[in-house]
C-alpha cells in the first residue's frame, strides 16, 4: 500500500508511465477526431444537396423571360408542387424584383444581402445560410438581368430548404465512423497493453537474473540476451559490480593486513608486561615499562596508519570537493611541524619551494603524502644526515620532492615499497611499510603517480610526484556594456 504522505514522490510503474504516454495522447486526439469527423461530414452532406438547389434555381431561371426589361413569369402549377414535394424538409422560393416587387412563391422568404465584398455577377448561382421562421435555412439564389439593365431592375430568383436532410445524413456519416472506433480504440488499448508487456519481458528477466543471484556474487551480468536498450543500464550495473569488488577486496584485504600487523605488536606488549609482572630489579622494571610505552607508540602509529589508508582507499575524504592549493604554502606548513622532531634526531630538514605552485587537490589528503614521505626520510636517514622537501614548478606541472642521504634504495626495490608492509630494512626502522603505501594511493586519486629512485646526487633516495599545474580560467570577452561602462568612467577629451 502506498504512503499519502509521499505525495509526488511515490514510485511509479514503467509500464504504467509508458501506457499514460501512449494513451493520454490518445484520449486527447479523438475528440479531435471526432470535430474534424462533423466538419467534413457536413461539408459532404452539403454537396448533393446544394446540387440539387443549384438546379431548382436554374429551372426556375428557365421560366423567367425578361421583354423588353419586364419580367414574364411561366411557371405551371404542376413544377410548383414539384417544387415542394419534399417529405422531409420544407422549400421555399420566390421570383422578385430588387425594390421586392413579388412575381411569385413566398413573399416572407429573406432577399439576398445587398452589400459584400465582391458585387454578383447575373447568371452566377450562390448559396448562403439564413435563418427563417425559427428554422435554419441553406439558400440558392441567382440574378436575371439585359445586358445593359442597371442593378436596380435585376430579377432574384431564390430556392430555399431547411437543413433536417443534411443534418441527418451529417450524422449518419459521423456515426459510421464514430461507432466503430468504440470497438478499435478497446481493441487498441488492449493490443498496447499486450505489447508493453512482451516489451517489458527483459527487464523482469534481468530482475529474476539479479534475484536469484548469491549475495556474495559480484560477477558481472552477461548482455548476450540484453536488448540493445538496456545494455548501457547492465554496463553501469557491473561497472558499479566491479567497484564494489574492488571495494570489498580492499575491506579484506585491509583486515587480514590489521589482523596480522596487529598480532606482533600486541604479542610483544603481552611478552613485555608478563616481563615487568615477575620482574623485581626496579632498573629492570623501568626497563619493561619503557619497551611497553615503546610499543604502544608503535601500535598507536600503526593503527592510525592503517585508519588513514582505509579512509583513503574507501574514498571518504577523496570525495570531498577539490580546492585550489598552493602546494608550495602546504609543504612548507608540514615540515614545520617536523622540524622538531628532525633536530631530536639530529638531522637536516630543509625545505627549498618557487612559487605560485598552485594546483588543485584535497588539502588534508596532500598533507598526509607530504607528512608519510617526510617521515619515510627521516626514518632511513641516520643522525648528522640530511634532508631536503623541494616544491618547483613549471607551466604545466608542480613537482615535489623529498631527497635525503640515508641507507638509500636499489631499482629493484622502486617499485616494491609502495606494495603495503614492505620495508627495506625492518632492523634499522620501526617503520610499519605502510606509509608509502598511503602516499601513493593519494597520488592516484590526484591524477598522478609517486616514485622512489635511488638519489641521482649520490647516497639516499628521492621520492618525486608530480601534480597537474592550476592556471586560472581565462577571463569572458568583454560585452557591449563593458565598452559603455568604460566609456562613461573615463574622463572627456580635452579635460
Amino acid at each position: 500500500m502506498s504512503n499519502p504522505l509521499q505525495g509526488g514522490d511515490t514510485e511509479r510503474s514503467l509500464f504504467g508511465e509508458i501506457l499514460d504516454w501512449m494513451l493520454a495522447p490518445l484520449l486527447f486526439v479523438w475528440p479531435l477526431s471526432i470535430a474534424f469527423t462533423h466538419y467534413f461530414a457536413n461539408n459532404v452532406a452539403n454537396y448533393p444537396y446544394d446540387q440539387a438547389l443549384r438546379e431548382h434555381v436554374a429551372a426556375i431561371t428557365r421560366q423567367v423571360k425578361l421583354v423588353g426589361g419586364k419580367p414574364v413569369l411561366n411557371l405551371p402549377a404542376s413544377a410548383r408542387a414539384l417544387l415542394r414535394a419534399d417529405e422531409t424538409d420544407n422549400v421555399y422560393f420566390h421570383v422578385v424584383t430588387q425594390d421586392g416587387k413579388l412575381l411569385a412563391g413566398d413573399k416572407e422568404l429573406p432577399m439576398p444581402p445587398s452589400s459584400g465584398d465582391e458585387a454578383p455577377l447575373a447568371g452566377e448561382i450562390y448559396l448562403r445560410d439564413t435563418e427563417f421562421n425559427g428554422q435554419d435555412l441553406r439558400i440558392a439564389y441567382t440574378y436575371l438581368a439585359e445586358p445593359q439593365m442597371s442593378r436596380e431592375r435585376w430579377i432574384v430568383v431564390e430556392v430555399a430548404e431547411t437543413t433536417e436532410k443534411r443534418t441527418q445524413l451529417a450524422n449518419k456519416i459521423v456515426a459510421s465512423v464514430i461507432l466503430p472506433q468504440f470497438i478499435i480504440i478497446p481493441l487498441a488499448v488492449m493490443l498496447v497493453w499486450f505489447g508493453l508487456s512482451r516489451g517489458l519481458r527483459p527487464l523482469t528477466r534481468l530482475r529474476q537474473t539479479i534475484e536469484a543471484r548469491d549475495p556474495g556474487d559480484l560477477s558481472p551480468i552477461a548482455t548476450r540476451r540484453v536488448p540493445e536498450e538496456l545494455e548501457p543500464l547492465v554496463e553501469a550495473f557491473n561497472e558499479m559490480l566491479e567497484r564494489m569488488k574492488k571495494n570489498v577486496e580492499a575491506q579484506q584485504r585491509f583486515v587480514a593486513d590489521a589482523a596480522h600487523q596487529m598480532r606482533t605488536p600486541l604479542t610483544g606488549l603481552k611478552t613485555q608486561a608478563q616481563f615487568a609482572i615477575r620482574e623485581t630489579n626496579p632498573d629492570a622494571l623501568r626497563h619493561a615499562l619503557r619497551q611497553i610505552a615503546s610499543g604502544v607508540d608503535r601500535a598507536g602509529r600503526l593503527v592510525n596508519q592503517l585508519l588513514t589508508l582505509a579512509r583513503t582507499e574507501g574514498g571518504e575524504v577523496a570525495q570531498q570537493q577539490h580546492e585550489v592549493l598552493d602546494m608550495s604554502q602546504l609543504v612548507r606548513d608540514t615540515v614545520e611541524d617536523w622540524v622538531m622532531i628532525a633536530i631530536d634526531k639530529g638531522i637536516d630538514l630543509g625545505f627549498e619551494a618557487e612559487k605560485g605552485a598552485m594546483i588543485t587537490g584535497n588539502a588534508f589528503l596532500l598533507r598526509e603524502l607530504a607528512k608519510n614521505l617526510i617521515d619515510n626520510a627521516l626514518r632511513y636517514t641516520p643522525s648528522g644526515g640530511h634532508v631536503t622537501c623541494r616544491v618547483l614548478h613549471d607551466q604545466q606541472h608542480v613537482v615535489f620532492e623529498v631527497d635525503d642521504d640515508g641507507v638509500g634504495i636499489s631499482e629493484e626495490q622502486s617499485e616494491l615499497v609502495f606494495e603495503r608492509f614492505y620495508r627495506v630494512d625492518d632492523a634499522a626502522s620501526e617503520g610499519s611499510g605502510l606509509g608509502l603505501a598511503i602516499v601513493q594511493e593519494i597520488a592516484m586519486q590526484h591524477d598522478s603517480r609517486a616514485t622512489l629512485k635511488p638519489n641521482p646526487q649520490g647516497r639516499g633516495a628521492l621520492a618525486r610526484v608530480v601534480f597537474v599545474a592550476w592556471h586560472p580560467p581565462p577571463p569572458p570577452p568583454p560585452t557591449p556594456d563593458d565598452f559603455s561602462e568604460l566609456y562613461r568612467q573615463s574622463p572627456p577629451i580635452g579635460s
